[in-house]
């Protein structure tokens, strides 16, 4: 499906909604600021910031490998 027609299934869904609350959440959505670099913790910029330097090392698995070794969890 294109985006095109995605968002009009979204626009079609979302004039049908009758629950506040699920009103409210994609409102705060539509109005959350920030960068989620903000928004997470210090441990997972830790990991990130590592993850980067081994890059720049060159020293990097293929996405194939990886994917084998976390398969259970996807």
């Amino acid at each position: 499906m294109n985006l095109q027609a995605e968002k009009l299934g979204l626009i079609q869904w979302l004039a049908q909604l009758t629950d506040e609350s699920v009103i409210a959440q994609i409102k705060a959505l539509r109005d959350e600021k920030g960068d989620w670099w903000d928004k997470i913790t210090a441990e997972e910029k830790a990991e990130i910031e590592e993850g980067l330097l081994q890059a720049d090392k060159g020293d990097v698995q293929p996405h194939s490998e990886i994917r084998k070794k976390y398969e259970k969890w996807l």
